[in-house]
């Protein structure tokens, strides 16, 4: 068993980790592996993955500080003969507002760099003949190949994604920088940039056609993050005396097509803390997010169960982000399967990593979807009691007071007849932000039904209708004829088939039949 050591919460550092007597989860065994397997890499992952450490870790390494690596992985498989020149850029810290804002964060940044590679002050009229010179320069200087990391590539646009203007103009400002990296391939060794998301190559890297995305590698799925086994070996300390099921259920699950990995900012704080609390996802609310589904009447339901093209994973740009990629690289969605439907073309379906995500994301979604959040905790418990008491008298009463505070305006500012999906999300998320276990288009062999809940050892099977005023108890009746219970019947468990229909005209559930 490992010795116990001090929690990295916020540390980004590897000299500070390694000096310092704090935990390091060993990743220089994919450093070791990428260095070996070309030169220029991007890698997408959501914030707070420890993609800021792992460049960190990749500078100490070419810079030969062999010291830090004493008992890595890498340690006895590197030439610490040959030490490199690093630029490394890092857009991280604070908030670019424009253009102008940007290009003197550059500015600023190559000459520091300058100064450290000990190079003369750049006669350049410009970003890119700056950037030039100085991965030129630092190469002659220095005899070697120079390496460029740079960190959160994206952020300046991420800042000003809500404001198209100002996100073109932070693009046009980026790809004025990296379109340098294309012509310097002579002076480079190595090359990567991290960030959220995945713009693509026309819109941001203008010819670097060479930049390799290992981001839905299966050999790098586990780069940033921590394992199961990372979390049962290295922090075993820590582990004992919580739950470690629990810790899985909460925190594990965020997939890329390999290992899957939890996310470290969640599992540190969980163990400094000792209890289970939504770390990850109240460190930044995504509002843009929020804002954006919310306008594109997104039909929450499809958040547990979500197909989608590699395309669509990739389609990220100011003027066009799909939901599929928004989800996916910010990380409230992520890989459930990978299907190959013919040659070459795959099929992903994705869903929630984890109970953390679920439960977070459709409670911040409730306000967009009309419900008042300031009686969301009373509301829930009072929900959570009528189906523990299979109280269905309370249960309608409890919908329908649901669908009746929701604000006239919000009817006003929606096209709802376009929107007939509105009652069903509004019903899922409910449940969901709950932290229930549903299952969505439950499937068994006779169909599909909406909405599955298994919560207090009791089955509760949900078909959704909308109606044009009148209930015309066609949810019941599909119930009844696809015969739905069949796959639950030997369980031994209580179950009890809903059919829920909702009017147009009156913006109400209009029938809740049971059948038991």
């Amino acid at each position: 068993m490992n010795q116990q050591k001090k929690l990295p919460i916020g540390i980004q550092s590897l000299g500070e980790m390694i000096e310092g007597g704090y935990y390091y989860v060993d990743k220089t065994d994919f450093v070791h592996q990428l260095v070996n397997d070309g030169k220029y890499f991007f890698l997408s992952r959501p914030r707070r993955f420890g993609k800021s450490l792992f460049l960190d870790t990749l500078k100490e390494l070419f810079e030969g500080n062999q010291t830090l690596f004493k008992d890595l992985y890498i340690h006895d498989r590197w030439d610490w003969q040959n030490k490199y020149p690093v630029i490394r850029l890092s857009f991280g810290s604070g908030t670019v507002r424009n253009r102008e804002e940007l290009d003197r964060r550059i500015e600023q940044q190559l000459i520091e760099i300058r100064a450290d590679l000990g190079l003369p002050e750049s006669n350049a009229l410009d970003i890119a003949g700056n950037f030039t010179t100085l991965i030129r320069q630092a190469s002659e200087r220095h005899g070697a190949k120079a390496v460029v990391l740079i960190d959160e590539y994206d952020k300046p646009i991420l800042d000003n994604i809500s404001e198209q203007d100002k996100a073109i103009e932070a693009r046009e400002g980026l790809k004025n920088l990296y379109s340098v990296l294309k012509d310097s391939d002579p002076y480079l060794h190595f090359c990567m940039l991290t960030g959220v998301s995945k713009f693509s190559k026309v819109s941001l890297f203008s010819g670097l056609n060479n930049l390799r995305d290992i981001t839905l590698s299966d050999k790098y799925s586990a780069i940033c993050g921590y394992t199961d086994r990372d979390i049962d070996h290295t922090f075993a300390h820590d582990v004992a005396g919580l739950d470690r099921k629990q810790i899985q259920f909460w925190y594990n699950g965020y997939n890329w097509g390999g290992d899957a990995v939890y996310n470290p900012f969640d599992v540190l704080l969980l163990f400094k803390e000792r209890d289970f609390r939504s770390f990850w996802f109240e460190s930044a609310t995504p509002t843009f997010l929020v804002k954006l589904l919310s306008e594109r009447q997104l039909f929450t339901p499809k958040l547990a169960n979500l197909y989608s093209s590699e395309a669509l994973l990739s389609r990220f740009d100011v003027q066009d982000i799909s939901n599929e990629a928004l989800l996916f690289q910010a990380g409230y969605l992520t890989l459930k399967k990978v299907e190959e439907i013919t040659p070459g073309k795959k099929l992903y379906t994705l869903t929630y990593p984890n109970h953390e995500v679920q439960t977070s994301l459709n409670e911040a979604l409730l306000p967009a979807l009309g419900l008042a959040s300031d009686r969301a905790l009373e509301n829930g418990l009072q929900l959570l009691s009528a189906f523990r008491s299979s109280n269905f008298s309370a249960l309608e009463k409890h919908f329908k007071a649901l669908f009746a505070s929701l604000p006239h305006d919000w009817y006003s500012n929606n096209a709802i007849d376009q929107y007939e999906g509105h009652y069903a999300s509004v019903f899922y998320s409910h449940l969901a932000a709950l932290g229930l276990d549903l299952t969505v288009e439950d499937s068994s062999s006779t169909g599909q039904v909406d909405l599955t809940l298994n919560y207090h050892q009791k089955i509760f099977l949900f078909e959704f209708k909308t109606v044009a005023d009148q209930p015309e108890g066609k949810a019941l009746q599909q119930l009844q004829d696809k015969n739905y219970a069949a796959k639950y019947q030997d369980k031994g468990l209580p179950i009890y088939q809903v059919g829920v229909e909702f009017s147009k005209q009156q913006r109400q559930i209009v029938a809740f039949d049971v059948l038991t």
